[in-house]
């Protein structure tokens, strides 16, 4: 969405003008403030959106890393992060989680020296190892579908390295110097299948490479008590001042530069001060804009959720977008999906399809009994896997009797004799004959959300529109 200055300018006239007619002077207020910079508000407001996905990169990197060893979803900078089950529905660590695949994952700093990345032969098992950088680009995605499963070595580099690349290691180059490697294993989820997966995670290897060849133990973290722990990532940024936005901006972009592409943008942003490689001064902010400014440009980055000229599509009573992973200039969908889906694949990779509402419009509600059906031949067109996964109106997994969180071809659903498969999404077990298809909701309102992990790249395909999923029916 584009907020011009004729469009601040007629809406603040039609203000006035209301004001009047009750007697009323608009321009001694806010509206005056905001209609006289209208053109550097909207300079500050764009600025604050291109730059939403480090800022918020950098708060998920501190909560994530600010503790001594590596401890559930935690783990100091430089030290591989195993998640060894899947969460349940007491889990709160992270909005939408996942029981289709575990997570291995680390953040680190290229910025000093490369690190070394070694990855053990997989077996034939799914998985992938996408790297993003600071501003969430995937810069690389070793796995499955780009490089196979078998033993692999990797050189992550950061921005201007010019050394010598060892043999027997592929050089990945990072953009910038904070990397997050957010690897996904998948697992069935059986007691032999976790201890399985728990095998090739202690075979992945994280360290710095002038200690390649080397035992390595990585340091144990300084706990910083600084950092806020309790509050959501998201609140946090949406907490800063413009002034304490930009300020930290600033100085992430000295070690984690903008691309090439960013130059038009970057000349734009000199006029309120944010300048590449130099720290923000905060006398070029007006401070009438200290709260006014976040508050607005992080309304502007939701609305693109509605408003977004293509990249988040509707069919069905299902959201999605296959623009993720890789934004170029698309400021707006950049901020959008760290807001909403921080770490977001590659389309190539995955595709996650929302629903709030069912096919008749209505709000989904336990209170009512809902299908989703897949037709003969039908399925989800993946090379990969998919699931289709239950969240409560917080986005957390729902505590059931039979500790259902999502469906798949691994619960081992009945297929209906005409070769279709149906799905009972409802609060009560519909019983025996068909507890097999049973998506346990809640009793009040529930999401749903469908992952399609390495989806077809022809027809029928999600990508291109050739296969769209079914709508969810309500029953009777």
């Amino acid at each position: 969405m584009t907020i011009s200055r004729r469009n601040m300018m007629l809406a603040g006239a039609a203000a006035s003008a209301a004001m009047m007619a009750r007697g009323a002077l608009a321009w001694d207020g806010p509206l005056a403030d905001l209609v006289e910079g209208a053109e550097d508000f909207k300079t500050a407001s764009d600025a604050y959106v291109f730059g939403y996905p480090l800022v918020t990169m950098e708060m998920t990197r501190r909560v994530l890393t600010n503790v001594a060893k590596a401890e559930g979803t935690r783990g100091p900078m430089g030290t591989i992060i195993k998640l060894r089950s899947y969460p349940d529905a007491t889990f709160r660590d992270v909005t939408a989680p996942n029981a289709d695949t575990l997570y291995t994952t680390a953040f680190f700093d290229v910025g000093d020296e490369p690190w070394v990345v070694g990855v053990p032969d997989m077996k034939g098992r799914y998985f992938l190892l996408p790297f993003l950088s600071g501003w969430t680009d995937v810069f690389e995605v070793p796995g499955s579908r780009t490089t196979g499963t078998g033993a692999q070595t990797y050189l992550i580099t950061g921005p201007g390295w010019t050394g010598t690349v060892p043999a027997g290691m592929t050089q990945l180059k990072s953009p910038t110097s904070m990397v997050w490697m957010l690897g996904r294993i998948y697992c069935t989820g059986t007691p032999e299948d976790y201890a399985a997966v728990h095998a090739l995670q202690d075979q992945f290897k994280l360290q710095p490479l002038s200690t390649w060849g080397k035992d390595y133990t990585p340091p144990a973290g300084k706990v910083d008590p600084s950092i806020d722990m309790k509050t959501p990532v998201r609140d946090q940024v949406n907490d800063l001042s413009a002034v304490e936005f930009f300020t930290l901006l600033a100085e992430l972009m000295k070690k984690n530069p903008p691309a090439a592409q960013d130059a038009p943008a970057l000349e734009r942003f000199k006029a309120i001060g944010l300048v590449p490689g130099q720290s923000f001064d905060a006398k070029a902010i007006d401070a009438r804009w200290s709260k006014r400014l976040p508050t607005l440009s992080y309304d502007r980055i939701m609305l693109h959720f509605k408003f977004s000229d293509g990249d988040v599509k509707e069919a069905g009573g299902w959201g999605y977008t296959t623009k993720t992973g890789l934004y170029g200039t698309d400021y707006l969908q950049r901020a959008l999906v760290t807001a909403i889906g921080l770490g977001a694949n590659r389309p190539q990779d995955a595709v996650y399809p929302t629903s709030l509402k069912a096919a008749n419009g209505e709000a989904y509600s336990g209170a009512n009994k809902y299908t989703l059906k897949f037709p003969a031949g039908q399925l989800p067109p993946v090379k990969g896997f998919w699931s289709l996964t239950m969240y409560d109106d917080q986005m957390f997994f729902v505590a059931n009797p039979i500790n259902r969180y999502s469906m798949s071809m691994r619960t081992n659903p009945k297929i209906e004799a005409d070769g279709s498969l149906v799905i009972y999404i409802q609060n009560e077990n519909p019983g025996p004959g068909k507890e097999a298809n049973w998506l346990p909701a809640p009793k009040d309102k529930f999401k749903l959300m469908m992952r399609l992990y390495w989806p077809n790249e022809t027809a029928p395909s999600i990508l291109d529109g050739s296969w769209a999923i079914p709508p969810v029916t309500k029953a009777g």
